[in-house]
């Protein structure tokens, strides 16, 4: 997936500098959201969000999406790059940064200027150390104890301004759609696969021992409690092996 961003950009070949999102943006953010849609691989998805981010917004030089679990647990889940990825993990290890900030407290975390950052001062120093100078974090999800932020990152002070902070947004939340589109897919996708293997299962059961439809989906049920197991596990075992656990072949 590319984004072509020749027609942002100003007869310098530097992206315009104005207070409004121009039409160009809103037609490839809505060209991305559209492509995003179509795709029912999660990765793939935030892979085409990360791109984009790079690509589109003012100031960035890398970029992530990261999840956050339990409050603590950092990682980049998709990254343009090192440096995300380094970030992220120095983020986890301390307890403390703009992402975490972002993905619980805030919306979004503008950082000028890492090294005279005093909100964060063990993580701040140690992401200059590793190459950074300014970050922006926009909130992208919630699910549950999981949170996820876009996460971009400036080599220089002062990378990102208003305009910056306008696009990530916007960008933000398409990439939210479409993730929360991407999950759909994927959850019905999983329902689906699920039911075809129990069905087949259902199916072995019902010609081997002679029983009704609901006598063989109930000695599937039986042998996934009896074996502390998912029920769609069980029937992938028998539909592979023509065994199950918990369920003799008769003398």
């Amino acid at each position: 997936m590319s984004i072509d961003t020749s027609e942002m950009n100003g007869p310098s070949g530097t992206p315009e500098q104005s207070g409004d999102v121009s039409g160009d943006l809103a037609t490839q953010l809505g060209e991305l959201a559209r492509e995003l849609q179509q795709i029912d691989d999660v990765d793939t998805v935030m892979a085409g969000i990360v791109q984009a981010a790079v690509q589109l917004i003012p100031g960035v030089a890398d970029a992530s999406i990261s999840l956050v679990t339990g409050r603590k647990t950092i990682e980049s889940r998709i990254a343009s790059g090192e440096l995300p990825r380094r970030v992220d993990a120095l983020q986890s290890s301390t307890g403390q940064g703009p992402c975490l900030d972002a993905a619980y407290e805030d919306r979004i975390v503008r950082v000028p200027d890492l090294s005279t950052e005093t909100r964060w001062p063990a993580f701040s120093s140690g992401a200059v150390e590793l190459g950074a100078r300014s970050m922006l974090s926009i909130q992208l999800f919630v699910e549950g104890d999981r949170l996820g932020a876009l996460n971009l990152f400036g080599v220089s002070p002062d990378a990102f301004d208003l305009e910056s902070e306008q696009i990530g947004l916007l960008v933000a939340a398409h990439a939210a759609v479409a993730f929360a589109d991407s999950q759909k897919i994927s959850q019905l996708s999983e329902a689906l696969i699920s039911r075809q293997l129990i069905g087949q299962a259902e199916g072995i059961l019902m010609e081997r021992y002679k029983l009704s439809a609901q006598q063989a989906f109930l000695v599937l049920t039986r042998a996934s409690s009896s074996s502390n197991r998912k029920l769609r596990e069980v029937a992938e075992d028998l539909t592979i092996s023509g065994e199950i656990a918990g369920v003799k072949r008769p003398a």
